[in-house]
């Protein structure tokens, strides 16, 4: 609502009176700040576009990548242990081996009776309820010896593996990668230990270190390392002259660091599938020396010493060879099943 403006009074003779002066203008009282009141924020700044910009935590500089690591390795494994299960063969091979596994350790609760016992009123059973793989020639169990044979066959397989993995990829790693003289030296010795049948070679290391489990170990690992070391100087060769291993030689890396830290990384995922399936090859190994007495020596329970001691007796007593002879032909094929799905699951080209 407008107020209309008076005219100024006018004094005698039409002259205007003199003005009092103005009191001060003051806002009604509930437009008045609050004494005390702090002012409100200001709102954050808009950009061009319109868009409120609001100020960001700072992110330390590697959490971002560590971050994005993790969830590509999470991410790779969930992919390759999809791939594993969802192959029926190599999925039944891995079956295979976890039930090995799960034999051996827990083979004290799994066999039926001591696989040392001898019980000459029960010799050369056939199987039955009491003994479900029927019994040997001294009367002995051999579903547990089986059993307890498992633990040897992963016992042979464990070291040989632990043993020939790092000389195998330390070989080959060197030899590709430095070339030369290096690389002569080294694939001559790998060709001399190749030429021979492995069974044979590991019969000579035996016969030189004398029959046992531990010396058929070490014969075993001696001949298994060469194709591991010519796999290991492949991937190596085709690796050094990648564009990262001459950004960090530029930037003043040793060799012992580039080989470490660059190139076997990248070696490990061929070497894991060759293991994989020599772990096969090493099972026919021992059982053959078991079964010429230069492996397990007895009483000990070994898989190819219980077809060794059976065959006497395998034109009646089928079980006595059938059942270890089984039982590593299964194992071996498992390996390689499993070889298999590991292969198509590091292969960059599937």
């Amino acid at each position: 609502m407008l107020t209309p403006i008076k005219p100024a009074p006018t004094g005698q003779g039409g002259a205007a009176a003199p003005s009092m002066p103005d009191a001060p203008e003051t806002s009604p009282p509930h437009l008045q700040p609050a004494p005390h009141q702090a002012p409100p924020p200001s709102p954050p700044p808009r950009s061009s576009q319109g868009v409120s910009q609001i100020p960001s935590t700072p992110v330390p500089p590697h959490a971002g990548g560590a971050a994005t690591a993790g969830t590509a390795m999470r991410e790779s494994l969930r992919r390759a242990l999809q791939h594993l299960l969802l192959n029926p063969m190599t999925l039944a091979g891995l079956i295979v081996i976890v039930l090995l596994i799960a034999a051996a350790c827990c083979a004290p609760w799994i066999a039926t009776h001591d696989p040392l016992r001898q019980d000459l009123a029960a010799t050369l059973q056939a199987p039955g309820a009491a003994h479900w793989f029927g019994t040997d020639e001294y009367g002995r169990d051999t579903f547990s010896r089986l059993i307890y044979g498992a633990r040897t066959t992963l016992y042979i397989v464990g070291l040989v593996t632990i043993v020939v993995g790092p000389v195998g990829l330390a070989v080959g790693a060197a030899s590709g990668y430095f070339g030369g003289w290096v690389d002569a030296l080294f694939m001559r010795i790998t060709d001399i230990f190749i030429s021979f049948p492995s069974l044979v070679l590991a019969l000579a290391f035996v016969a030189a270190l004398g029959p046992g489990l531990e010396h058929a170990v070490i014969a075993i690992a001696l001949t298994a390392w060469p194709p591991i070391a010519r796999l290991a100087r492949a991937e190596t060769r085709t690796l050094r002259k990648a564009d990262f291993v001459a950004a960090v030689q530029l930037q003043g890396a040793s060799p012992l660091r580039i080989l470490v830290r660059h190139i076997a990384p990248l070696c490990l995922s061929s070497v894991l599938v060759r293991l994989t399936m020599n772990m096969a090859g090493i099972i026919l190994t021992a059982a053959g020396l078991g079964f010429l007495g230069l492996g397990a020596q007895p009483p000990s329970a070994e898989w190819g010493a219980m077809i060794s001691a059976g065959r006497r007796y395998m034109m009646e007593c089928w079980w006595l060879v059938a059942m270890p002879g089984a039982a590593i032909m299964v194992v071996s094929l498992a390996f390689n099943l499993l070889g298999d799905g590991l292969r198509d699951v590091f292969d960059p080209r599937s």
